[in-house]
């Protein structure tokens, strides 16, 4: 028999896993949806903004915030950029899955060349330690991380459902022609959804810095269980990817918990597959 305090405290960790997948997960989504882009190079943002983060925090001593800061303009411009490229050579939907998983693999390879295929450690005191509720224990780093990926998910979900702006997404996405002929800047309102998703990245590279040990392969260990949130969230759905996320988390950590942790991996495809065989138009 599993004990009330491990399966609450695995409940927590799932909680906090699911948080962490809605944040990698927020900027593949509005991507997908809004910009028609299976964007694998976010992945590639998140790595290269953590090691990014290792840098200066680690090593030349920067406040997290300050990197915060520098990190979120820095990767929207990336974003940005990303996409006016994708619009000058109009690469298309299923191209693009080729062409930013090119992307990751040279920033994977351009990461090993510069910080070595080892594995690194942030040693820092920001958001270390953890306070207890009754045998639980709460790490402050994932209590930051779940409080700001739920901030991003319902903000941006706020963003679209009650500006001018997600109602101008929404009727490019319909018909871009006609659209534009009301005034709707398509193609800024493109940028302003690729900027949002790098800055997304660089949100989430900054915590995979402070909470995770550092290795460039590590471009593609979140990539399956990123995917699956996205499509059982419905694509372009910020709470919804948030839900999916934390329904993958918890099933992970309640199956590690349970059963074994060998079986934790195939919890995030099994879930996908039975939910599209019952709800096909999910997606």
């Amino acid at each position: 028999m599993i004990s009330a305090t491990l399966l609450g405290q695995s409940l927590l960790s799932g909680i906090f896993s699911g948080c962490f997948y809605a944040m990698l997960g927020l900027g593949m989504t509005l991507s997908w949806r809004y910009l028609k882009v299976i964007n694998l190079a976010h992945f590639a943002f998140v790595l290269i903004a953590a090691y990014l983060t290792y840098q200066l925090v680690g090593k030349s001593g920067f406040h997290p915030l300050l990197v915060a800061l520098l990190l979120i303009p820095l990767f929207f411009a990336f974003g940005v950029g990303q996409q006016a490229l994708i619009d000058y050579y109009k690469v298309n939907e299923f191209a693009s899955v080729t062409v930013t998983f090119g992307f990751a693999i040279i920033s994977e390879a351009a990461l090993q060349w510069f910080w070595s295929a080892d594995y690194l450690k942030l040693e820092s005191h920001y958001l270390r330690g953890s306070t207890q509720i009754g045998t639980l224990f709460l790490p402050l780093g994932e209590v930051m991380m779940a409080l700001i990926a739920i901030a991003m998910c319902g903000g941006v979900w706020a963003a679209l459902r009650y500006t001018w702006l997600g109602k101008a997404l929404r009727a490019g996405l319909d018909n871009p022609q006609i659209a534009a002929s009301f005034g709707v800047p398509n193609r800024q309102l493109s940028y302003l959804v690729a900027g949002t998703s790098g800055a997304s990245a660089a949100v989430g590279g900054i915590f995979v810095a402070l909470l995770f040990t550092l290795a460039p392969s590590q471009i593609f260990a979140w990539l399956g269980v990123v995917f699956a949130a996205a499509l059982l969230g419905g694509l372009g759905s910020p709470l919804g990817v948030l839900a999916a996320g934390l329904l993958l988390g918890i099933s992970e950590a309640l199956t590690m918990a349970v059963i074994a942790p060998a079986w934790a991996p195939v919890v995030p495809f099994t879930l996908l597959m039975v939910i599209l065989l019952i709800w096909p138009e999910r997606v």
